[in-house]
């Protein structure tokens, strides 16, 4: 076991799906006149860390129900048999532990006591994904999860601290967020459907067939295109943003059309950049 062994356990190539709500936030609140960049980095870090728990956690669950043992993908630390199951699950906790003390740091600074429910509930969502003896992960529930989670708590949760207010700007970025990550899910979950489907996996994929799920992720990933068009009626370099197409266009074309799981992981990779970089570009508009 190694060090590159954890750092892929950790799937970094899902991140941008943490940086951009919190990127969007920010922009939002720079752009209402109340940014602050300590509260904005405190949100980055509970959105990145629970991002890695996340991942090792859905390693850990899947793993310990040999899900993993149909996977075409990339290895994972517990389906291989590399790490101990409950390594793994330590390794989890301890990230959910490290965004739980951003998050109780967030709270201290602004003294919005209530914001614990939400980090909790955060929490404990990112856990059920595939933990516990019903996993909603494992019932076509994962990409309300991420909507909601990686999409309007997070958007709008650091717009929030920062701005004490929960401006239209922000759900409307938040939906585009939580879009963004829909589309990461579902091509991920397009690549495995036969092996979720031997294995039992329910997810939204494996539910509505192969060739609805490809369209659905299309639909996922270009929507916030559509959505820029409110923030291109308010915001003088919204439109450049429209350049980022130049990613999210090669990833939709590919994840239609892609016939073989290295396709679908380079339109995963393709997605998950999409998201950052929409999300980067339209931040520097609102704050510019």
């Amino acid at each position: 076991m190694t060090a590159g062994d954890w750092i892929g356990g950790a799937r970094l190539r899902t991140l941008p799906l943490g940086i951009a709500p919190v990127a969007l936030g920010t922009g939002v609140a720079r752009a209402n006149g109340g940014w602050d960049l300590t509260l904005a980095l405190l949100c980055l870090a509970v959105a990145v860390f629970l991002q890695i728990g996340v991942n090792y956690s859905n390693d850990y669950s899947d793993g310990i129900r040999g899900t993993d043992d149909f996977r075409v993908g990339p290895s994972r630390l517990t389906g291989s048999g590399s790490v101990r199951p409950k390594t793994v699950l330590k390794v989890a906790l301890a990230f959910f532990a490290l965004a739980a003390v951003a998050g109780v740091v967030v709270v201290v600074i602004t003294q919005i006591w209530w914001l614990l429910a939400v980090g909790a509930a955060a929490v404990v969502a990112a856990w059920f994904y595939t933990g516990g003896k019903r996993p909603y992960g494992y019932n076509a529930l994962g990409e309300l999860f991420v909507f909601v989670f990686f999409g309007l708590v997070a958007t709008v949760g650091t717009t929030f601290v920062q701005l004490r207010e929960f401006p239209f700007d922000a759900w409307v970025a938040g939906v585009a967020a939580g879009l963004f990550a829909c589309a990461v899910l579902m091509i991920n979950n397009v690549r495995d459907i036969p092996q979720d489907t031997a294995a039992g996996k329910r997810t939204l994929a494996v539910v509505v067939g192969d060739p609805v799920a490809r369209a659905l992720y299309a639909l996922f990933l270009l929507l916030p295109f559509f959505i820029l068009v409110y923030f291109a009626f308010l915001y003088l370099h919204a439109p450049y943003v429209y350049f980022t197409l130049i990613v999210a266009v090669p990833a939709a074309v590919i994840g239609v059309t892609g016939k073989t799981p290295r396709e679908l992981i380079l339109a995963l990779q393709l997605s998950s950049l999409s998201a950052l970089v929409w999300a980067l570009a339209l931040s520097a508009a609102l704050f510019f």
